[in-house]
């Protein structure tokens, strides 16, 4: 599948394709249900100033972003302190596709090819990316990744995990549910009840419990996945993932790319 001319770009010299996997990021975009909307403010313009800055007032867990250990794991690694190694590297987009509300399973992960590596970057394609949006399906009707799978995913060791949904966790498993200071959407756990005839309670008895394994494991997980994931699911490639150097953080928003070599033949060369 082509990505769109605006996800992906060849450089020329090299053939090297450079696939663009992050959602846009700015006013107006989607944010977890009971945040603050992202304000973007000019605090001089041009007409009066001849120059133009902006004032960001956001949350770092807007977009696609990376979070580190300390967002979840009292004493956990800050964002400052995680090795650059991890950021840039092999790894795999995994084609799993699922529906409203469905786990992502060991299983699945066992059975998903390209196989993973010890070090590779993962990323996970629900499809769930093509409904990136400020709407109940996208937020609340999601898939997310089990317990098991990520306790399955630790043992891989991986660099990095990925998924293209809000959260690494089911929706039920969030305080979009019943979870910790839920349900912020008020109708999920009845709507999930009515629909599956089971407990929300009973099916997804942990708040973030595979968020929380992961970034145990001093695992750090990159959110809202989107772009053009799709042209390079099923595929090993190289990515780009880098936040800032933030002292303290718990997050980051990063411009996550896919970098591919149809030739095989690309290396970086050495220094002088």
């Amino acid at each position: 599948m082509e990505a769109p001319a605006e996800l992906c770009a060849t450089e020329p010299s090299t053939g090297l394709q450079f696939v663009e996997l992050s959602h846009p990021w700015g006013h107006g975009m989607p944010v977890w249900p009971g945040n603050n909307d992202v304000k973007i403010e000019r605090i001089v313009n041009h007409a009066l100033h001849g120059v133009m800055a902006q004032k960001l007032t956001t949350t770092m867990q807007n977009g696609t972003h990376i979070n580190a250990p300390i967002h979840l794991i009292q004493g956990g690694a800050d964002i400052s302190s995680l090795g650059i190694e991890r950021f840039f590297g092999n790894g795999v987009v995994l084609d799993i596709p699922k529906k409203k509300w469905e786990l992502v399973t060991e299983q699945d992960l066992e059975k998903a090819k390209p196989a993973i590596q010890q070090g590779d970057i993962v990323i996970v394609n629900t499809g769930w990316h093509q409904k990136y949006s400020d709407s109940q399906e996208y937020f609340g009707h999601a898939p997310g990744l089990s317990k098991k799978a990520a306790e399955w995913l630790i043992a891989k060791k991986p660099a990095m995990v990925g998924v293209d949904t809000a959260a690494i966790d089911h929706p039920l498993a969030t305080s979009l549910g019943g979870q910790r200071n839920g349900p912020l959407m008020k109708r999920l756990p009845k709507e999930y009840q009515a629909e599956t005839g089971r407990d929300p309670k009973k099916d997804h008895p942990e708040w973030n419990a595979a968020h929380r394994v992961l970034l145990g494991a001093g695992i750090p997980t990159i959110e809202n996945v989107g772009g053009g994931l799709a042209q390079v699911s099923g595929k090993r490639c190289t990515f780009h993932a880098y936040p800032w150097k933030w002292l303290g953080g718990d997050g980051c928003v990063i411009r996550l790319m896919a970098i591919l070599d149809a030739s095989g033949n690309y290396r970086i060369e050495k220094g002088a």
